[in-house]
């Protein structure tokens, strides 16, 4: 009976080694180009703003990548968020890009909530032929990893701490995760955007930030829900449409939904509590009067600004 025991044990020691092999060998495997869209979808409808402001705010479209990373376009200043590009056997983007590197535009800057390798890819981005590009990172470790690749200009921001490129103001502004995170304001041509990174719902977020930005055109927001280790780390669908009721954005975009991490870890490590569906639905059951927009990988959404008339409320 010992005998027989000890051989249990023996093998079931054996397959743990083995499995821990395995994803040792996983973990070390190098990162590979992530899919890319074989044709961009046609421009979603756009989406009519009415303002009081005069003169009317600038041009301002918004193209969805995948995940976090998104391009925002300013009258032709090109901000690029959270760029990630390739895949490793733990992080799958769950859809293809919308461009690959070599397919950006000139970007006039690039805004990095943490360091986490799915919002972060410098190691692909440092294909990205324009070094002097201006980069905003949250942390120096970020900044002197990016300087690493030959970038050379980039700055870590801290909450509430502003740099001017060009006509832009971007601004950090508080967030939270399993690592240090920072989210964005981004402004131009009278226009306002906050992107979330995957940050999770928290206070300074809807008591602070609506104090010092009142008017956002566009709310990028994360949904998935994402439970680390049974810990969230990123807020769900219902608590981005409560963010959204706070700050009021005249359109509303949900991002970072369609990630997932491979059979292993998606059995042993995380768990997924929100969806683009469930923000929309959400937004459906709140009093936000925000057009909610879920936009392709590549697809074009384009902001269109229109005086408001004496009798209509403007947003």
């Amino acid at each position: 009976m010992k005998r027989r025991t000890k051989i249990v044990l023996f093998s079931v020691l054996g397959f743990i080694g083995v499995l821990a092999a395995v994803i040792a060998a996983l973990l070390l495997w190098p990162a590979w180009p992530a899919p890319v869209v074989a044709s961009r979808p046609a421009d979603a409808p756009p989406a009519t703003v009415t303002t009081a402001a005069q003169p009317l705010p600038g041009k301002l479209a918004i193209t969805r990548v995948a995940h976090a990373s998104v391009l925002l376009d300013f009258d032709g200043a090109q901000v690029l968020t959270d760029p990630w590009f390739t895949e490793k056997e733990e992080y799958h983007h769950g859809e293809p890009l919308g461009f690959a590197i070599k397919d950006l535009p000139k970007l006039t800057a690039v805004v990095v909530s943490h360091e986490h390798y799915d919002h972060y890819d410098i190691d692909a981005f440092a294909a990205y032929p324009d070094k002097s590009v201006p980069m905003f990172v949250a942390t120096k470790d970020m900044a002197s990893d990016a300087r690493d690749k030959g970038f050379t200009n980039v700055r870590a921001l801290e909450p509430w701490q502003s740099a001017q490129v060009g006509a832009l103001t971007i601004t950090a502004a508080p967030g939270a995760h399993g690592t240090y995170e920072v989210t964005y304001v981004i402004q131009g041509n009278g226009n306002t955007v906050f992107f979330g990174g995957d940050s999770k719902l928290i206070p300074p977020l809807e008591t602070e930030l609506p104090k010092r930005f009142p008017t956002i055109d566009v709310a990028l927001l994360p949904v998935n829900g994402l439970h680390a280790g049974g810990k969230p780390v990123v807020m769900n669908d219902k608590e981005a449409a409560k963010l959204a009721g706070e700050l009021h954005p005249a359109v509303a975009i949900p991002i970072h939904y369609k990630f997932h991490a491979g059979i292993i870890y998606d059995t042993v490590a995380l768990s997924y509590h929100g969806t683009a569906e469930g923000f929309v639905q959400a937004m459906k059951a709140s009093s936000s009067k925000a057009d909610v927009r879920i936009l392709l990988p590549g697809q074009r959404l384009e902001i269109v600004h229109a005086a408001a008339a004496a009798s209509e409320q403007p947003r």
